[in-house]
């Protein structure tokens, strides 16, 4: 990683503390990497410039050129999508309303037609669409205070965020679910150089606040394309990723605006949850 100050290295605070978030906020200005609390998980973030990214991505043992998500605020989570791309069966407004109706429940994703100030390496082109991934904790979690300083401080609109948890391409196992405990994820991650931590002031507590998602990488739905229409008539839009938030849940969440869901090849298993050993307690959500 990029050289940060060597007063904030290895450093944790919790997301509630001034002083801490402002330590962190210069880690990631001078290129490194800020674990932190994301809703009811823990997540990776960093600048998005092509440079950090690619180390970011070794970091975790993936490919350095592996295509990675942005996060960003809530008020400039539009600004990342480019709305003249919408599929002709969906609304600008209407997609809108979808994603502050699932940011008011929590964390989420969202694939979308790519603006053009989102660069080629946090994008991939889908049934002919240049798209991006959009990964954001909801309206609710006190990590939008930490991204919001870290934009003022790098002048970005989004940054580059990824879940906390080793590829399996470099552990071998099956699958890497996200930690969602600070104490497991610094003993994975401490050794990095250049990397601070933002805690959850009370974990437990955080997982209780979304009781509708499991602690693990999140749902994501894109709306780049559509899927047909449903036996009501209804769009169907298509879930790329099953994660925290159950499909069971998701389903009536969109039906409420009108749209109906379909299942790609790659969300038809759910995602599994992070399991410790030495604490079987789930502290809200649903098993994985």
């Amino acid at each position: 990683m990029a050289s940060s100050p060597r007063s904030t290295i290895g450093r944790s605070a919790p997301l509630s503390d001034p002083e801490g978030v402002g330590a962190a906020v210069e880690v990631l200005a001078a290129g490194g990497v800020v674990a932190h609390g994301f809703a009811n998980m823990y997540a990776l973030t960093a600048r998005p410039d092509g440079a950090t990214v690619g180390r970011m991505n070794l970091m975790k043992g993936r490919p350095a050129d592996q295509v990675g998500s942005i996060t960003t605020t809530p008020s400039r989570i539009p600004s990342v999508f480019d709305w003249s791309m919408l599929p002709s069966d969906l609304t600008h407004c209407k997609v809108l309303d979808l994603i502050d109706a699932l940011y008011a429940l929590g964390p989420f994703g969202f694939r979308g037609p790519a603006a053009a100030q989102v660069p080629d390496h946090l994008t991939h082109t889908d049934a002919g669409v240049r798209t991006t991934q959009v990964i954001a904790p909801g309206y609710a979690c006190p990590s939008n205070a930490f991204l919001a300083k870290a934009l003022a401080a790098t002048g970005e609109d989004f940054l580059y965020v990824t879940s906390a948890n080793r590829s399996r391409k470099l552990t071998g196992a099956p699958e890497e679910p996200a930690h969602w405990r600070a104490d497991a994820l610094k003993a994975d991650f401490d050794g990095e150089p250049g990397i601070t931590f933002l805690e959850h002031a009370d974990e437990d507590a955080a997982r209780r606040g979304y009781p509708c998602h499991a602690p693990m990488s999140t749902t994501v739905l894109a709306f780049h394309k559509t899927d047909g229409r449903d036996d009501d008539g209804r769009v169907r839009l298509v879930v790329e990723r099953h994660g925290s938030l159950p499909v069971e849940l998701l389903a009536p969440a969109v039906a409420a605006l009108g749209y109906g869901l379909s299942l790609s090849p790659g969300a038809v298993r759910r995602l599994s949850q992070r399991s410790y050993s030495d604490d079987l307690r789930i502290g809200g959500g649903h098993p994985g």
